[in-house]
Order: C-alpha cells, then structure tokens, then sequence
C-alpha cells in the first residue's frame, strides 16, 4: 500500500530550517514533500511573503491582527499565493501529516485542513498567545535540541508534549591531523555580516592562530597574513570540523554542527525574535559546553579567551549530541504519520 505523503513546511529566514528539513527528508527514502519559498524542484516552492524591501523580521504592521497569529499582512499577493498552494496540494495529496518549520500562521492552515501537525519548537520565551495555540492545536512537538538546553521557562505541558532529537545536522566529517591552529568564525544567514575590520584586529592580536571566516563579511582596508575571509561556501560542516576552535551565534544550524564536529566553542547570541539565541547560549554556558561572551571582544581579550574554550571538558558539549538525531528525527515522524499521533491525542 503506498504511504500518504508527509509534508514539510521550511521557514526562509535562516539557513537552519532548510538544512533540518532537508536531512530528514533524505532518511525518510522519498516520502517528504518539502514546501516553503525558494525549497526549489521537485517540491512545493511558494509565493514570497516578505515585503517589498525583502526584508523580514517576522512582524507585520497591521492593526488587527488576532493574538493567535504572529505575520499576516493584508492585502498581500505572496501570502494569498502561498495560502492557496499549500491548501490544493493538501486537498490533491491528503498527507498524513504536516511537519511545519516555523510558523503558526502555517501550523494553522494544516490544523484547519484537517491534517494533523508536528510543530518545530525553538527554543526561547515561547510564551506567547501564538505559539501557545499553534503548540495546543499540534499532535506532537519537535525541539531540535538536547533537552537540558530547553529554557528554564518552558511550560510543563508544552515539555510533555515535546519531543527532543539533538543531532538533525549532517554527519561531521573526519577531523583531519590538527598541524595548524585554525580559529573559525561562522557568520549566519539570518543576521548582520561580519566586521570584517574588527575581525582583522582580533587576528592581529593573535599571530599565531591562523583566522578563517564564513559567511557574510565586510572587507578590511588592511587584512593580516593570518585572516582569510571566505564568504559563503558549499561545505561549512567541512570547516566546521576543521577547526581547533569556533566562534559564532546560537542558531540551531551552527549549534548543531559544532556539537556534531566536538569543537570547542566561543558563543556570541545574536538578536532574535523570542530570545531564541539568548536562551540556548544561557544553557550552553551553564552546562560548560560553550564559552559564552555577550559581544564581540578586544583584540587583546582574544588570547584569554582561546584557552579558555580550549579548557572546557569535552564531555560537557558531547553529551549534548546524538550521532543518530537525524535517523530518529525521521523515524519518530514517520511513526506519527502513521497513527502514533492519535494515541497521543487520546491521552493530552
């Protein structure tokens, strides 16, 4: 008997959402449908929902807007495009179940189709009228991190509800002989570029480290011979593993490579909506896995710095991760399309 088709929302802002939904997807041997703005072919590409700038930080300007929606624009194009996509290809494929990465707005079109939903929990303050709803009205949650990482704040119900499955990254690569001492600084898709004057500062003060950087950066007027600033490559898991040392943000993506690759790591959160970052660098510190730092330090602060992430106990960030998350992940959704979700609903 063929299998209903289980459909896979991905939110574009970010690389992480992506990167998730595609590794799943690969395990669960064609059954995935990944649906969201630029996904591309074969699967389900929408309409943007973005404003005209491009721009998106997840709020809208209208006045009206119900407490249990979060972005919903009026008299948007792209929104009314992406809405009726998503509502035909349900109609058309009646899947067994939507896994939606990130958005209430989403979660509940599928909720009011009739399809029933695993909603991708994130961490930080998820408090919010919205986020409430959207995790009520789900058959199941999926934190994409170890559970001790889960802000303190998390509602009892809304951890009963969820399922943890540290490790939805790709598999690290073998670490190569460490002769060089390499300090990499990732820079995200979702925030601001890197400095790239004050990046060329901190390798100054650091001769003996040799510097790379991937991402979005701004060129330095005049770069040391130990800095190379690569812009976006194909392989970030590669230098990832590559490393002796990486610094960078808190995002689910980043986090997860660096646990995946047992590298020691420097944690700068960035901004984000819900305190997302904050909130797993808090833990992260806490548990010894990371040195945290709330911004970007001195040049002369850089040396210190190095050894002290060096001098975390590796078992601290290795407990954090499972080589199999991508498997489970798969395994447990696939389960929940197949009926495990109506026990579950039997018993909330």
């Amino acid at each position: 008997m063929t299998q209903r088709p289980i459909g896979y929302y991905v939110h574009h802002h970010g690389a992480g959402h992506l990167a998730r939904a595609r590794a799943v997807a690969g395990e669960a041997t064609g059954r995935v449908v990944l649906i969201g703005t630029g996904v591309g072919a074969p699967d389900i590409d929408l309409a943007d929902d973005r404003a005209e700038s491009g721009a998106f930080d997840g709020v809208d300007s209208a006045t009206c807007r119900p407490h249990a929606l979060h972005y919903a624009p009026l008299d948007h194009d792209g929104i009314r495009s992406r809405t009726a996509t998503l509502a035909r290809w349900i109609e058309a494929e009646t899947p067994a179940l939507m896994v939606v990465d990130v958005s209430v707005e989403v979660a509940m079109l599928a909720r009011l189709a009739s399809v029933p939903v695993i909603y991708v929990r994130l961490n930080g303050d998820r408090s919010d009228a919205a986020h409430l709803d959207a995790f009520r009205g789900a058959v199941g949650l999926l934190a994409p991190f170890h559970e001790d990482l889960d802000a303190v704040a998390t509602p009892p119900w809304v951890r009963a509800k969820t399922r943890y499955l540290p490790g939805i990254t790709a598999p690290a690569p073998l670490q190569p002989d460490k002769a060089r001492r390499t300090l990499l600084v990732v820079i995200g898709r979702g925030g601001a570029p890197g400095d790239g004057e004050a990046l060329a500062q901190a390798a100054q003060a650091c001769p003996q480290w040799h510097w790379r950087v991937i991402g979005p950066c701004t060129v330095a007027r005049h770069p040391p011979a130990n800095l190379e600033i690569l812009g976006w490559i194909k392989d970030p898991d590669r230098e990832i593993a590559d490393a002796t040392v990486v610094v960078g943000a808190a995002g689910d993506g980043l986090v997860g490579g660096v646990l995946a690759a047992d590298r020691p790591f420097i944690c700068m959160a960035q901004d984000r909506p819900f305190d997302e970052q904050r909130a797993t660098a808090r833990r992260l510190g806490e548990l010894g896995a990371a040195l945290v730092v709330t911004e970007w330090p001195a040049p002369a602060r850089w040396t210190g710095l190095i050894d002290e992430a060096l001098a975390l106990r590796p078992q601290c960030r290795r407990r954090l991760h499972d080589p199999n998350g991508i498997r489970a992940a798969a395994a447990w959704i696939g389960s929940m399309a197949d009926g495990s979700h109506e026990a579950l609903g039997r018993g909330a």
